[in-house]
């Protein structure tokens, strides 16, 4: 693979997924956009789910807090297992090697924290 800005015959990800005109690209490129912004929709909606069950079991009594605390881990593990998942597509969408995808996705991340972002802008598992 090599960097390129060519967008003859680009394909993204899958077999069917390939730029053939500009308005191809257009569109290619602002779903990209989309799927990256929705990342930081993910993000967000597991920090709120956090701090929900925290808030939650804080207010519970001991004796009713263990089948809840489990049943939170488990969405919380769900919800960390989406954002790996998403993380790891989105670095396949940038190891397309193609300038303008890869700008594509610096976008997406930027309308999604602007959009979604929570009070830190510091990444853990993001493969972008």
């Amino acid at each position: 693979m090599l960097f390129t800005w060519d967008t003859n015959n680009l394909c993204i990800i899958f077999k069917w997924w390939r730029v053939h005109s500009t308005p191809s690209l257009i569109w290619s490129l602002f779903a990209v956009m989309l799927l990256t912004a929705g990342y930081e929709l993910v993000r967000e909606v597991s920090r709120r789910y956090e701090e929900s069950s925290s808030k939650q079991l804080q207010d519970m009594p001991r004796r009713n807090a263990k089948e809840v605390e489990r049943t939170s881990k488990v969405i919380k593990a769900a919800l960390y297992a989406v954002q790996v998942f998403y993380s790891f597509f989105i670095m396949l969408l940038f190891m397309t090697y193609n300038g303008w995808v890869m700008l594509s996705v610096a976008v997406g991340a930027f309308v999604g924290y602007l959009t979604f972002g929570g009070s830190t802008a510091t990444k853990s598992v993001a493969c972008h």
